[in-house]
């Protein structure tokens, strides 16, 4: 259902999880339809697959993941425990996600169409192998391309209708940059600019980003989604760009972010008890 791109909360992402809550002020779903919603929807393995991005934290301090030995392995295991990430997806979607909201969902991806594409989506989510994804579904696109596909099209509907209000730029920068304060305050590193200052870097940065993540989405649509015929993919586009399912996903990518970013921090604050070694 969501594709991962490898908090105190921030701001825009309060402001979305505010904008559901108000919008939509039915009773928010029970804990056992929360639990049944994140299986038939496939957001409790994108909750898992969260943890697949802890390798980049190293590297945003100038080090390895191989720097700190058998040591990274047991903090990834516990900082991104996954029974923790789903209780603060559920104490989240308790409050915000309404029963409408949950059904409409829900019962498009319990259809025949729906279950195929959470099941190749779940193995996408837990492929950790994603030079081999880039490059098949860049091989696709390319393909693609040269007959002038419709299909591309279609495949860049998904990704649009999955990316409400682009906000996986901001959100991947707003990790980023709660990840290095949160490294700073812990000690781990030394800033050599100031907040506002790293935050004016990532704005001058955020088109290119803008444009490496809508091309990796692609080429990963390409590649989950070869499969399917282009009828089901422009049938799942629809669903996607349906209002209510809009709502839903403006609310999963706020719930994701907020927890891959609370994680990040939690992983700075372990990182200062923490000292590069090796195994022997």
């Amino acid at each position: 259902m969501f594709r991962q791109n490898r908090l105190i909360i921030a701001p825009f992402v309060m402001a979305f999880i505010a904008l559901i809550a108000f919008a939509n002020p039915l009773r928010a779903a029970d804990r056992g339809a929360l639990e049944r919603f994140l299986e038939v929807t496939g957001f409790d393995v994108a909750l898992d697959s969260i943890r697949l991005s802890a390798d980049s934290a190293p590297e945003m301090l100038g080090l390895q993941t191989e720097d700190f030995g058998s040591e990274w392995s047991r903090l990834v295991g516990d900082v991104f425990d996954t029974e923790l990430m789903h209780d603060m997806a559920l104490d989240i979607l308790a409050e915000t996600l309404s029963d409408d909201l949950l059904d409409h969902a829900a019962s498009f991806y319990a259809s025949d169409l729906g279950t195929r594409l959470v099941n190749v989506e779940n193995k996408a989510h837990m492929t950790e192998d994603d030079g081999l994804k880039a490059e098949s579904g860049a091989a696709i696109i390319a393909g693609l391309e040269q007959i002038d596909s419709p299909r591309l099209e279609t495949l860049r509907r998904l990704n649009v209708a999955s990316d409400v209000e682009e906000i996986s730029v901001r959100a991947i920068q707003e990790v980023q940059i709660r990840f290095l304060l949160a490294a700073a305050g812990a000690g781990v590193i030394e800033l050599q600019m100031e907040e506002p200052d790293l935050r004016e870097v990532m704005r001058a940065q955020a088109d290119d980003l803008g444009a490496q993540i809508a091309a990796n989405a692609l080429a990963n649509a390409a590649y989950t989604y070869q499969s399917f015929s282009d009828d089901d993919l422009a049938a799942y586009a629809d669903a996607l760009e349906h209002p209510k399912m809009q709502q839903v996903y403006t609310l999963m990518n706020a719930v994701q972010y907020e927890i891959m970013a609370n994680r990040f921090e939690a992983v700075a604050a372990r990182l200062a008890a923490m000292q590069p070694s090796q195994d022997i």
